[in-house]
């Protein structure tokens, strides 16, 4: 997109669709997606994520005989926000039309595309789940993605011309076709007819907002998310509790460094679970979350010994994250999702259209802010982040791996400012887990000295298997003083740093 004359925001909305069509296994047409965007001296925000259909409440699926919300099938689809992003984002700040910007998803949907290691396997673990629902309307899913029986292999060119023809409508339309058009009517009668929840009316009513980013600041450096429905937040509560202790650039791999992220973090995590939700829903303001006061409370409560704050249990989810950068100082944090894998396992024939689950994201306890009401935006795991200091843009980053995420912008951010490694060495480094409770999951490369420190302090450490894919992919682009741009890629992904 560059070489064509367009600007990073081409470049991510290009990216953004291809990943829908080569990583189907983490996001796709009918997911959400999230964006900051820098231009002009001005850090933008893009919530793009749905609500849950008008039709969808708590006793729709009490009445149903449903005592926790379904992880798969028609009832956790939510508003999918991502082909919207697409064209807002290129509408607003792209240079080139989205007939140009879509234009190598659709060759990679129509003409094929080899599939990669890792999402060959992700591919697989996939079939092995909707195998295993009950109901016909599974079928589409393995119509459309392992006609076969089975899930393509890595280095199999894999081609989905269903998919092909719904991209074109959609940047021939900018969108519109899949919220007011043919594609909206489509899937508005796979949910009539199969008794869903999903309707035409729901996606015409949709369109994404554009939000005031927040931020903390971070020993002179201005960390900045998305505000709720999304638990950026929690990167930024647990920042505020971390900058109240002293950190050298040498103690990266102490493990009383490990043992403040891992307490911060909990802690962090207790109060969003508890009161992140729709924004509009929310019973407390994000000025009192994010205060210094509230803070110093919270960071009171660390000692010596690991505590057991009263969250819920992480699940884990699947997500793409990628930044892009131009000459003209133009970054984008981009983030889009699936949610669980393919998502709900649920496809629209003929179209190619995978939709989210995010809807298992609510509560069904009715007095939780994050109660499911019709028309409300779930809690989001998805989060892009980025680094200003001062009126200048650093850049773009983000983790993604569902509630792993703020875990992930923690240790970048502290790796970066903290101990000074350049972004690939701040994505190389081992990563920690924090699970529930006490339970903290290690990769293979941590120090085992660490480990039993930690151990002797009350965490319940353990070592993460060989083939553990839960510590999240990471892309990062920094600028720096004089405007060279340095960028770091996910070793424990597909990923790539490409420059021109």
């Amino acid at each position: 997109m560059l070489k064509k004359g367009g600007n990073a925001i081409d470049a991510a909305v290009a990216a953004a669709s291809c990943l829908a069509v080569v990583e189907p296994t983490s996001n796709g047409i009918g997911g959400d997606a999230f964006a900051l965007v820098w231009t002009d001296g001005k850090l933008h925000g893009l919530n793009a994520s749905g609500p849950a259909p008008q039709t969808l409440s708590l006793q729709a699926l009490t009445k149903a005989g449903y005592e926790k919300i379904p992880e798969y099938g028609v009832s956790p689809v939510t508003v999918p926000g991502a082909p919207a992003c697409w064209a807002t984002l290129s509408s607003r700040f792209g240079r080139l039309p989205l007939t140009e910007s879509m234009a190598p998803a659709i060759r990679y949907a129509e003409q094929g595309f080899p599939v990669s290691p890792l999402v060959a396997d992700l591919w697989q673990t996939a079939v092995n789940i909707y195998r295993a629902q009950s109901g016909e309307e599974f079928k589409y899913w393995f119509e459309t993605f392992a006609p076969l029986g089975r899930a393509p292999k890595a280095g199999e060119i894999w081609r989905l011309p269903d998919q092909a023809r719904t991209l074109v409508e959609i940047a021939e339309t900018n969108a519109d076709v899949f919220y007011k058009g043919r594609l909206a009517e489509k899937v508005g009668e796979f949910f009539r007819s199969r008794g869903g929840y999903l309707t035409a009316d729901d996606l015409a009513a949709f369109t994404p907002e554009w939000v005031d980013p927040i931020s903390v600041n971070y020993r002179g450096y201005d960390v900045w998310e998305i505000p709720p429905n999304g638990h950026g937040i929690v990167v930024l509560m647990a920042l505020n509790i971390l900058k109240g202790f002293e950190f050298t650039a040498g103690s990266r791999d102490a493990a009383e460094t490990g043992h403040l992220q891992i307490e911060a973090l909990k802690l962090a995590f207790a109060d969003g679970l508890t009161y992140i939700a729709d924004i509009r829903r929310m019973k407390v303001r994000l000025a009192d979350l994010l205060s210094d006061a509230f803070a110093a409370q919270r960071r009171s409560l660390i000692g010596k010994r690991a505590l057991v704050p009263l969250p819920g249990k992480p699940p884990h989810g699947g997500t793409v994250y990628l930044a892009a950068a131009d000459g003209e100082g133009n970054m984008v944090s981009f983030i889009q999702s699936n949610y669980k894998g393919f998502g709900s396992g649920m496809v629209i024939p003929g179209t190619g259209i995978a939709l989210h689950n995010r809807g298992y994201c609510f509560s069904m306890d009715p007095s939780h802010d994050n109660s499911l009401e019709p028309g409300k935006k779930p809690y989001h795991t998805i989060i892009p982040g980025f680094l200003t200091r001062g009126s200048e843009a650093v850049g773009p980053f983000g983790v993604m791996g569902a509630f792993f995420q703020p875990q992930g912008h923690i240790m970048v951010i502290m790796n970066t400012v903290d101990f000074l490694l350049n972004p690939q060495a701040a994505l190389d480094a081992p990563r920690f887990r924090w699970e529930e409770g006490l339970r903290v999951d290690l990769e293979r490369q941590f120090p085992n000295t660490v480990a039993e420190e930690l151990l002797r302090m009350g965490h319940n450490v353990r070592y993460a298997a060989p083939d553990d894919r839960d510590f999240g992919r990471g892309q990062i682009i920094w600028r720096n003083e004089e405007g060279v741009l340095a960028g770091g890629s996910e070793p424990r992904a597909d990923g790539q740093i490409a420059a021109w």
